[in-house]
């Protein structure tokens, strides 16, 4: 039996065998972060993390055209330096709630996954796409930095490549984002949901109380420059809202995307 609960910008199931599933179901097609989705979805991972019965978590958009396309732009392009600020600590505690899951996190990943999507991706402990998946950290594109949680891509696909994506703006496919360790497993779109199961099933053949210590000594391991490093951003992001580029590269993208 499943228990299903629908929230206003999610969906959340959770088996028996504790198996939770929370699927974004904010009614955009690209499944994008604005400020109500961000704050109910910190929300319910953090209320999800005290359920003793939860041994793993599936995160996963809604069809297939996004895992989440980013965070949305139109509200992006409101920002002053303090809202900037506001904004992004938002954002920043949704991916540290990923973060801080107790149990394993599994990102199924198809079609874009972009920006804020791709920094909440990289927060999680396993990714697995499929063919279609794509994956930009576009932020340059329109005037400002890719912050929080971009401090933790290096770690993942390198120094290089970390600085190509972040510098280019330019969006990778499935098969270089697995060349390049982002994902760890690439597969045919109709054997993702199998290929999410299979290790979903390999978890749960583990000790719960064992995966959770494991999960915490993961956490901890890691480096204290990270923490640092996301501190960081949140000022810098707010700083380059006191110039004119967010405004000037958001309306010209807004206003392409109006006549495309």
């Amino acid at each position: 039996m499943v228990n299903t609960e629908e929230i206003k910008h999610l969906a959340l199931d959770v088996s028996e065998q504790g198996v939770a599933t929370l699927r974004i179901a904010n009614g955009t097609s690209l499944n994008i972060l604005d400020s109500d989705t961000i704050v109910e979805f910190t929300q319910t991972l953090r209320r999800l993390a005290r359920r003793p019965d939860v041994r793993v978590l599936v995160l996963r958009g809604t069809g297939e055209k996004a895992f989440v396309g980013g965070a949305n732009i139109k509200e992006l392009a409101r920002l002053d330096p303090e809202t900037a600020v506001a904004f992004i600590t938002r954002l920043h505690d949704l991916c540290e709630a990923v973060r801080d899951f107790p149990v394993p996190t599994i990102a199924r990943l198809s079609g874009w996954c972009m920006g804020g999507g791709m920094e909440f991706a990289a927060a999680c402990d396993i990714r697995i796409a499929d063919e279609h998946a794509n994956f930009a950290m576009p932020e340059v594109r329109i005037g400002i930095p890719s912050v929080i949680h971009a401090n933790i891509l290096s770690r993942l696909i390198g120094e290089g490549n970390t600085r190509w994506m972040l510098l280019t703006g330019s969006s990778i496919n499935a098969a270089r984002a697995h060349a390049w360790g982002f994902v760890h497993e690439v597969v045919a779109n109709d054997a993702l949901d199998a290929a999410v199961a299979h290790t979903v099933s390999e978890i749960l053949e583990c000790g719960p109380a064992a995966v959770r210590a494991q999960k915490s000594l993961l956490r901890a391991w890691e480096d204290p420059a990270i923490e640092r490093g996301l501190k960081h951003s949140i000022a810098v992001f707010g700083d380059v809202y006191a110039g004119p580029e967010p405004d000037a590269y958001m309306a010209r993208f807004l206003e392409r995307k109006k006549k495309s």
